[in-house]
């Protein structure tokens, strides 16, 4: 006889429906990004931005990668309304990641000005929401990560979370530091989107398992 607890809530395919969406998109992103590495060579990493791909030859691939982990963020957030865990935290970790929804919309629409190029207002524009997405989706992930460990369902996932959190607070903190000229902060732009993109594909994974009534195997 088996001795495991049984879930308090049966599986939603809506919400699993959105993890699988949410993992699709944030996999175009990744692949749109890599890609873009080779198109553009030219755009070393070192002193070039993510957000340098978006102005000039293949700018469209860049602006389409946005729109996909904008949606992304959009479709995890409502997944989770569904199917995440309760509480005052988790419902503002949830709303956190539909601000960066709407921020990396307007980082999108807004393209960035390259460090040689003169200071513009859709440039300044692009600036603010960048903030506003890496501000919002950190708090989001370390909020979100606490309040797993007080559903039965997402327990499991609390550790590893948190780990990646960890990752993702000094990865901030790096690239905050190096946000000037001289600086490496094309590096420290990078690793900071991967490990952001580590934390939503395990948020989005858990949210499928959870979803369609598996176990978390984290």
């Amino acid at each position: 006889m088996s001795n495991q607890t049984p879930f308090p809530e049966a599986p939603d395919r809506k919400a699993a429906a959105g993890a699988t969406i949410a993992l699709c998109l944030f996999a175009y992103f990744s692949v749109a990004l890599i890609a873009l590495h080779f198109i553009r060579p030219d755009y070393t990493p070192i002193d070039h931005m993510i957000s340098d791909y978006a102005v000039g030859r293949s700018g469209w691939l860049m602006t389409t990668a946005f729109v996909a982990l904008g949606f992304g963020c959009l479709s995890l957030s409502l997944g989770l309304w569904r199917m995440g865990p309760r509480g005052v935290s988790a419902t503002i970790g949830r709303l956190l990641l539909i601000v960066a929804f709407l921020g990396l919309m307007v980082t999108a629409t807004f393209p960035t000005d390259l460090e040689t190029a003169e200071d513009t207002l859709h440039g300044t524009i692009h600036t603010i929401s960048f903030l506003v997405n890496i501000v919002s989706v950190s708090i989001a992930a370390l909020i979100l990560s606490l309040s797993f460990g007080a559903e039965p369902r997402w327990k499991s996932a609390r550790l590893p979370s948190l780990l990646i959190v960890i990752a993702l607070i000094g990865a901030f903190v790096v690239q905050y530091l190096t946000l000037h000229r001289g600086a490496p902060y094309g590096f420290t732009n990078r690793a900071f989107v991967l490990v952001v993109m580590s934390w939503l594909f395990f948020a989005a994974y858990c949210l499928r398992n959870i979803a369609k009534g598996n176990r978390i195997r984290a």
